[in-house]
């Protein structure tokens, strides 16, 4: 079982995961031309992606999905609140292979099976989702304004996890963004802070973990050695082992053993 970044940020996330010869894109922000290009850096075709799972509409995590769905013959997983929201992005001539899930109820695609649970941010029915092998387990958590038991339910014991470091307080409250927006990204439905997320993580079995990557960093509000920083506390690692999703570079393959 293995994990690649294409990108994470407002700019654009997504995110593949690959179990035998099975392998799902998790969010699809980027045009189409921009996947094509990020997808070519992990050695990949449109042609090896089995499918997409979504979390929610906003268009850094669902703009280009369906575009790319539909011009490469991918099904799609998302559920019925998303689907609710997103025809806007839908191509004006389409053929989607579209498949509404339920929030609390797992799905199987070919080797992957996919645990979805819903999440607290500004969207119509947001989930995030954990990928397994059946015996391995990855962790996704970003577009989330507070932890939840059930979050914490799902996250713990996992052997990967890529965790939502949105924002520095500090750098927040004090960076160039209106007072409306603080708010937002601050909010209870908006992103997670630093500090949120060590405290989530202190809050897990780690046990097992063998990969964490922070996610979803602000370009304004955070820094990636805040971001690693704050997590390698709770780890008691370097923060070097900490890695990070890049807007650009999204990062390479990390292979669960």
């Amino acid at each position: 079982m293995r994990f690649a970044s294409l990108g994470s940020g407002s700019a654009g996330n997504a995110l593949v995961v690959e179990v035998g010869r099975t392998r799902l894109m998790l969010d699809c922000g980027f045009s189409v031309k921009e996947t094509l290009a990020r997808l070519a850096r992990l050695n990949l075709a449109p042609s090896d992606i089995n499918g997409i799972v979504i979390t929610h509409e906003h268009d850094d995590h669902a703009g280009g999905a369906f575009k790319f769905a539909a011009r490469h013959d991918i099904p799609v997983w998302l559920t019925y609140g998303t689907l609710k929201m997103v025809p806007r992005y839908f191509p004006s001539q389409h053929a989607l292979q579209l498949h509404v899930i339920d929030s609390h109820t797992a799905f199987t695609v070919h080797d992957i099976e996919v645990q979805p649970y819903p999440v607290p941010h500004d969207a119509r029915e947001p989930v995030q989702y954990v990928f397994s092998d059946g015996s391995r387990r990855l962790g996704v958590l970003t577009d989330v304004g507070r932890i939840t038991p059930h979050i914490e339910d799902n996250l713990s014991g996992c052997n990967a996890l890529v965790l939502e470091c949105n924002h520095d307080a500090a750098m927040l409250q004090n960076g160039p963004y209106s007072w409306p927006l603080k708010k937002r990204v601050g909010g209870d439905l908006g992103h997670l802070e630093n500090g949120d997320s060590a405290n989530l993580l202190s809050r897990l079995d780690n046990s097992r973990l063998q990969h964490i990557v922070a996610a979803h960093l602000s370009a304004k509000n955070n820094t990636p050695l805040l971001a690693k920083t704050a997590l390698a506390n709770v780890l008691g690692c370097a923060s070097d082992w900490v890695g990070v999703a890049d807007q650009v570079q999204g990062f390479d393959w990390r292979s669960i053993i």
